[in-house]
């Protein structure tokens, strides 16, 4: 059952009710629509529901009143296919590539050796920053614990010492990608509270024990960057104050504490040199937002990009948020998000996972000005490192660098060309849980990207009815076309259909099959005088029609 309704002025999200209680799609994290429309599939079929909407001007607010419910009862039949028509001669605008962020596990890494089934950790998280640049674009990663006393920063006798981040940083930027500095955790000799701490690295989560010592370590982090790489380098990076302080298991301080984090960070930083970029409050399930710009405003702090989170979801809209209090220069950083909140949750292996991306990517357009997959790999250790290949890890690519569907998903929407043309989507389900994006390149290759998928987790191995079809057709060509389809689903690029998850590591001969097996699968379709084609579209699943021009 898709819904759809007017935007609200000043909403940042909205609630869809069903029979006046919230729709519970599964996600774990955050019910909220970013709107506006959302498609149903969690309830009974050919039952009559009775559905709503409600507004939202802050997710943990109380929300306004419901819309007068509409009632409707979905059908129990296979659907027709939907149709899809593009026109290669009308550009609509350029697609904005906002996975060009990513999350990762603290970036220490890149120095370990030996870690789960053999692999070498530090090899690995290096070769993952590469293919993630090079194969979905990505510019910059976000990660936890630079402060960690892990890197020696910050001594009992209150000297800063940068050498361990530095090591880090001039890795990471050798590797070609930039980081996202997360002022986190607290350096053991400048807590009030040492024993607080998070995952199995213990991150302490307390404030400052000497407020005047947070500003000082701030300052000299900053400065020691912008000595070392300059400040045309690091203004393109961007210091974000913490993780999650809105959850007790994240900070032990109380809200007002966050803010005087924040701020003290943000106006050291900003001594350094005005064009750093500083940003927060970096919360979970894009809590306390409201509060945290009025406070930003209230006090005058300086603030370059809202950072916040959310999983199982599509990112509610805080530009709106943004807005409403002229603030309509700050940037909007999505710095963690992804399928699910949950460690070890086998979805994240599974084809679920492929559409999601996309359709989260697509509701980004012009609302965020970054969408970070939490994370990159599955060299990941906050709970403990991995028992086995398939142990439903955060990571796009597993431990030895198989890619997972939704890297393949992210890897398609990076091989669309900048041009996006003009579609048109009909069909049941059509703009909700089938959406495309068609692209025209340079050489005037035209890729029309097509997916199919529900927010219900409990439908993540598919559902017979959700299955459709898609009548394609492409006006405005001339000529003969070269024509392809490369295709993610339960039969294709999914490494769950090729390794038994019920096993721990591979052998040396299966790691080779496997690593030989990793590609994207794709069909030549022939030479093409005019596109009329229909193309099966599974849910979960995610097909790349491309058309090669050839005279």
């Amino acid at each position: 059952m898709t819904v759809r309704w007017s935007r609200v002025k000043g909403a940042i999200g909205y609630l869809v009710l069903r029979d006046g209680e919230p729709i519970d799609h599964g996600g774990r994290d955050v019910l909220a629509s970013s709107g506006p429309s959302y498609c149903d599939t969690t309830g009974e079929r050919g039952r009559r529901y009775a559905y709503s909407v409600a507004s939202l001007a802050d997710v943990g607010a109380e929300p306004g009143d419901a819309s007068e419910p509409v009632e409707a009862a979905s059908t129990a039949s296979p659907a027709a296919p939907l149709e899809l028509r593009v026109d290669a001669a009308r550009v609509t605008g350029q697609l904005d590539r906002v996975w060009r962020m990513v999350g990762s596990e603290h970036l220490s890494q890149l120095f370990y050796g030996e870690g789960p089934g053999g692999s070498d950790i530090g090899r690995e998280f290096a070769e993952a920053l590469e293919l993630a640049r090079d194969e979905l674009g990505v510019e910059s990663v976000r990660a936890h614990a630079i402060l960690h006393d892990e890197l020696e920063v910050y001594g009992d006798d209150g000297e800063v010492r940068l050498d361990g981040i530095f090591r880090v940083y001039d890795r990471l930027l050798e590797l070609g990608v930039r980081p996202v500095v997360e002022l986190s955790f607290m350096p053991r000799a400048l807590a009030a509270d040492p024993k607080p701490s998070i995952f199995e690295y213990r991150g302490l989560i307390s404030p400052p024990a000497d407020w005047e010592r947070w500003a000082a370590l701030n300052a000299t982090l900053a400065a020691g960057l912008v000595d070392r790489y300059g400040i045309e380098e690091v203004e393109r990076w961007g210091f974000e104050v913490w993780n999650e302080a809105n959850l007790e298991v994240f900070w032990s301080g109380t809200q007002a504490d966050y803010f005087r984090l924040y701020e003290t960070a943000a106006r050291a930083i900003k001594e350094v040199d005005a064009r750093l970029l500083v940003g927060g409050p970096s919360t979970a399930a894009a809590g306390w937002i409201v509060d945290f710009l009025d406070f930003v405003l209230e006090g005058e702090i300086p603030l370059d990009f809202l950072s916040t989170h959310t999983y199982g979801n599509w990112p509610v809209d805080v530009r709106e948020a943004l807005r409403s209090r002229g603030l309509d220069d700050v940037q909007v950083w999505w710095t963690e998000w992804g399928v699910t909140p949950t460690h070890f949750y086998n979805v994240t292996d599974s084809v679920y996972g492929a559409p999601f991306v996309l359709h989260g990517m697509k509701s980004a357009q012009g609302r965020l000005d970054a969408l970070a997959y939490w994370v990159v790999s599955d060299h990941f250790e906050e709970l403990g490192r991995a028992e086995r290949l398939l142990h439903g890890g955060f990571g796009l690519l597993t431990i030895g660098n198989l890619r997972k569907p939704r890297w393949w998903a992210l890897a398609l929407a990076q091989q669309l060309g900048d041009d996006l043309l003009q579609l048109e989507l009909g069909g049941d389900g059509a703009a909700s849980l089938v959406d495309a994006w068609a692209a025209r390149h340079e050489d005037g290759t035209i890729d029309i990207l097509a997916w199919n998928g529900t927010l219900q987790q409990a439908k993540a191995d598919g559902d017979a009815l959700l299955d459709r079809a898609l009548h394609v057709s492409v006006d405005g060509l001339d000529g003969r076309w070269e024509a392809s389809v490369a295709r993610v689903d339960r039969e294709h690029s999914n490494l769950a259909a090729r390794w038994d998850r019920s096993r721990d590591w591979p052998t040396t001969k299966e790691w080779e099959a496997l690593h030989a097996e990793d590609r994207l699968d794709e069909e030549e379709l022939g030479m093409l005088d005019r596109v009329e084609l229909e193309l099966p579209l599974p849910q979960p699943g995610v097909l790349r029609l491309r058309l090669r021009p050839r005279g």
